[in-house]
């Protein structure tokens, strides 16, 4: 099946629901939705494109960027997202690598792509989405949907590259479909009259769940700025009902930490706010506690990553709840538990299961899972070897089936032969009064191995020093995993994500 078929089943069902809108203003119902969308794709096939060619959309969020993407399948071709605020060369790279044919920018990428474009000789189409070119191209006569089958390519989505080149993550229309169910089972509902703000990049969580708001012929709303803005997200929620946001943890800390409007009128948060799905990196208990606080229960978490999308393991709303749970802060402290449609497995280098409780490495398989990485069958084999997705990531299983992040594989620290999980140090320093952010890495050492360093931002005006942390630490975890150095920042280097950047903070050692 083509995926698409939502966009036409909502369109159908429900023609004059709102279903795309710019800020507050509504531009379009679902009926009109599907004739810019099937118009479009008849201009992608006048460009040349023929279904299973791959279209690459660098764009900040934008209006544009909805409608490309469901015209892209639409036309039976293969949307490629990626990040708004790469490098030239990176976007030659992604272009040459995946045979992009046609780019679709934004004025604020408009000129990386044209420079990265001759380096990809297959690149025949830079199209600027305000341009009038863009707006002819989507004039012409409507087309049918084109047939897919569930094993066809629909995203093709490229890794961060951290180590080594990206790595292009290929999904099928059955995986966004799979992603799609498993949202209602295990993460949120969703009604008609209920919408999605995409303040964090639609290249990445927040674009992929349009979906699931499709599915249920909810509104997809791209705030005016194209960006994050608290104040922005804070009047959004207000003008609308039942709105559902995907951010990082950073994101989340942000709206924590912004004064708003709304506030004098007694509301923990703003009329309108349903449901922050928060995930893509760690959320330490600390700041999901401070959150929950300020806006109340309005928080849903997910794990996941490219090859298996926003679906490995979820804590729901009533997790976040239950606070006379026992183990109430372990589970804010974990990913949740596996969603209904996968398996997850914590395994040793033999790929052998182990018992809870023990560490090892997240093993997860299912209609979700990736199909391969484009172009390299040695990663691909790596990575789904055994007919498991291995994913990198270290944790352990409690006995209620929660699952607990430790870290990347290449993030642990081994430290005279003992291992250290650097979220557990970060964990430990976050609930220091005085500090803002943290992350922690390993450096090399002649005698242990590896040493921890912990890069630290102080709140506002903190007068902090290492002394003061070190104790903090050595009251909190054991001695051994406390920083043999603290390094005082303004800030920590983050991707367009909200991740911390490891690889930037291992240029900064000595």
């Amino acid at each position: 099946m083509n995926i698409a078929l939502l966009l036409a089943r909502a369109a159908r069902a429900h023609p004059h629901a709102p279903a795309l809108a710019h800020g507050t203003r509504v531009l379009a119902d679902h009926a009109t939705l599907q004739v810019q969308v099937a118009r479009l794709a008849g201009g992608l096939h006048r460009l040349g494109l023929k279904p299973g060619d791959r279209v690459a959309l660098v764009m900040k969020n934008h209006p544009a960027y909805h409608v490309l993407l469901l015209a892209i399948w639409h036309a039976g071709l293969v949307a490629v997202p990626i990040h708004s605020k790469l490098h030239p060369k990176e976007l030659g790279f992604i272009f040459g690598n995946c045979g992009a044919q046609a780019v679709f920018a934004t004025a604020n990428t408009l000129g990386a792509c044209e420079e990265g474009a001759p380096l990809a000789p297959g690149v025949r189409h830079v199209i600027d989405v305000d341009a009038a070119g863009f707006k002819q191209l989507g004039a012409g006569e409507p087309v049918a949907l084109a047939e897919r089958t569930d094993a066809d390519l629909a995203w093709l989505f490229y890794t961060s590259g951290t180590t080594g080149r990206p790595k292009g993550v290929m999904l099928s229309h059955a995986n966004l479909m799979a992603m799609t169910l498993n949202y209602f089972v295990n993460v949120d509902t969703i009604a008609r009259e209920d919408c999605i703000v995409h303040a964090a990049p639609m290249s990445h969580g927040s674009g992929i769940y349009i979906l699931p708001h499709l599915a249920q012929a909810a509104c997809n709303v791209v705030p005016e700025s194209g960006a994050f803005e608290a104040d922005e997200i804070f009047a959004l929620c207000r003008h609308y009902r039942g709105v559902t946001m995907f951010a990082a943890p950073t994101m989340v800390k942000r709206l924590v930490d912004a004064p708003s409007s709304f506030e004098p009128t007694g509301l923990k948060a703003p009329a309108g706010l349903k449901t922050i799905v928060y995930g893509g990196g760690p959320m330490y208990v600390a700041d999901i506690k401070a959150a929950l606080a300020r806006f109340g229960q309005h928080f849903a978490q997910i794990y996941g990553q490219g090859e298996a999308p926003m679906t490995i393991t979820a804590s729901g709303k009533a997790i976040h709840l239950d606070t006379a749970h026992p183990r109430y802060d372990e589970r804010l402290g974990s990913v949740g538990l596996p969603f209904a449609g996968v398996e997850v497995m914590i395994a040793d280098d033999n790929d052998v299961a182990l018992p809870t409780g023990e560490v090892g490495e997240i093993c997860v398989r299912g209609p979700v899972i990736m199909q391969g990485y484009w172009q390299n069958e040695a990663a691909s084999n790596s990575a789904l070897r055994n007919g498991w997705l291995h994913t990198g990531d270290v944790g352990a299983f409690d006995e209620e089936g929660f699952l607990t992040l430790k870290d990347r594989s290449k993030d642990l620290i081994i430290s005279g032969g003992s291992n250290i999980y650097p979220r557990e140090v970060e964990e430990a320093l976050l609930t220091h009064a005085l500090v803002a952010e943290v992350s922690v890495i390993g450096r090399p050492h002649p005698e242990w191995g590896e040493e921890v360093v912990a890069f630290v931002v102080a709140r506002p005006g903190a007068a902090i020093n290492a002394a003061a942390l070190d104790a903090h630490c050595i009251e909190n975890i054991a001695r051994f995993k406390r920083p043999k150095q603290y390094r005082f920042v303004d800030s920590l280097p983050k991707n367009e994500t909200g991740k911390v950047l490891k690889t930037a903070l291992r240029l900064q050692l000595d």
